[in-house]
């Protein structure tokens, strides 16, 4: 009897904390929207934030409550997570413009130089803190790979201390983009053909001291460029991609190789 006590007064205790529990639940609980189900359930899980919401709940609510109508936000769901969107909603299907990252860095181990030996916390964060990091371009990639680490499909390896981004793999979710403490890593899209591998703002004679393939502001490729689409914004090449034809030649004449020209359509890398 004197533990065959206790041992009721928990049972009893346990059982009216269960029956508080489920008669909460009946009364006070939130039920969910069966539409905002279908379409989370349409969504692939990146949480990526890609589509302007602070994941895929947040778009599935958004597109249930009807606060937004737009069923082709999700880049990494692609054409087919619009169109079973928009079969839910009973709408048309909206075309999903794909994207894909690139590293706006043209500047491997053997080309750019380290100002000093850093011998941290292996992450890029972390070397950015110590003045911008190890390289003597303060633009160039720091290639310890946090966002090889992030990346949800194993899109990106550090090769030859530079990071390289897989366009088969990627889903243009952009969390890489927001990983990177140097901010050189650019969401595009994957129907483009030319793009600018270097970040560096800094004059051409210095450029020129510590990356022999890093951008030196020199304009021909602005001079070139028939349509007017790439210009030389802060001694660096920018490309205009509504202008853009993607002619090439502005690939044609940069000296020292920095434009680049590939199809991430095809999965080759530029």
């Amino acid at each position: 009897m004197p533990i065959l006590i206790p041992v009721l007064i928990l049972f009893g205790i346990a059982l009216f904390c269960g029956v508080l529990l489920t008669l909460s639940s009946v009364f006070f609980g939130v039920k969910e929207d069966e539409t905002a189900v279908a379409i989370r359930d349409c969504l692939p899980g990146a949480n990526c934030g890609a589509c302007g919401y602070s994941g895929c709940d947040g778009y599935a609510k958004a597109l249930a409550e009807k606060t937004t109508d737009k069923t082709n936000l999700c880049v990494p769901g692609g054409d087919g997570a619009a169109k079973e969107i928009a079969a839910i909603l009973g709408v048309e299907a909206a075309d999903v413009v794909e994207k894909v990252a690139y590293v706006a860095c043209n500047g491997t181990c053997d080309i750019v130089e380290k100002r000093y030996d850093y011998q941290g916390h292996k992450t890029c964060l972390t070397a950015n803190m110590a003045y911008s990091g190890d390289r003597l371009c303060t633009y160039a990639c720091l290639g310890y790979g946090d966002c090889a680490v992030v990346c949800p499909q194993n899109a990106i390896k550090v090769k030859d201390g530079v990071a390289r981004v897989d366009p088969k793999k990627c889903i243009g979710c952009g969390i890489c983009v927001r990983q990177c403490p140097n901010g050189i890593i650019h969401l595009i899209n994957d129907t483009e053909r030319v793009i600018v591998e270097c970040s560096n703002h800094d004059k051409g004679a210095n450029v020129r001291k510590y990356c022999q393939n890093g951008c030196i502001g020199c304009m021909k490729c602005q001079k070139t460029c028939p349509n007017g689409a790439i210009t030389v914004k802060d001694n660096l090449a920018t490309i205009d991609y509504s202008l853009c034809t993607g002619c090439a030649a502005c690939v044609e004449v940069c000296p020292v190789h920095c434009i680049h020209e590939g199809s991430f359509i095809c999965g080759a890398h530029f």
